[in-house]
């Protein structure tokens, strides 16, 4: 008698366990509402063309790529 209640145990788990898994994955397939995109104002082109400027972070890299 014991084992057939061992048995039921077991399928129980797995019965449970394979429904968790389903519920998973549903819940993986809705999609969360997109953010709002936030519009950002473009940099005004340069007017002699161009657009490179020589920042103090430039300067510090190309000291870092010296041998």
């Amino acid at each position: 008698m014991s084992d057939s209640s061992g048995k039921a145990s077991r399928r129980s788990f797995f019965l449970t366990a394979s429904a968790a898994g389903a519920v998973a994955a549903s819940a993986s397939l809705i999609k969360a509402p997109a953010p709002a995109a936030v519009a950002l104002a473009p940099k005004p082109a340069p007017e002699k063309g161009g657009g490179y400027s020589l920042s103090e972070h430039v300067k510090r890299y190309y000291q870092t790529t010296r041998v």
